[in-house]
């Protein structure tokens, strides 16, 4: 049964507009900000292995660095194929604690 874990504090979130990679255990989600609307998905894209969390945010999609494949910030859908996707977690902010389930 999946749990809400601790993954960062609220002032460690990045500004709006922004990713960032965050480490929990042995595993880097990407946590993005989208006018405050908080996304944590896997760090890693399904194309090439790329780093999510240090792409950029564009109309609610988070863009992959290597290769500009895209991904909707809520579904972890690629904008290209329905055949690609991200998971994407349920994220809860709780005081200053930012937590999510996995």
């Amino acid at each position: 049964m999946s749990e809400f874990v601790r993954i960062c504090g609220k002032a460690d979130l990045p500004p709006s507009g922004e990713a960032r990679e965050v480490s929990t255990g042995e595993r880097v989600l990407c946590v993005a900000n989208e006018k405050g609307s908080i996304s944590v998905m896997d760090n890693v894209c399904p194309h090439r292995g790329g780093p999510l969390g240090q792409g950029m945010i564009e109309g609610g999609k988070l863009i992959c660095p290597w290769h500009a494949w895209a991904f909707d910030l809520r579904t972890g859908e690629a904008a290209h194929t329905t055949m690609a996707r991200v998971p994407v977690y349920e994220v809860k902010v709780e005081g200053e604690d930012v937590l999510v389930k996995l």
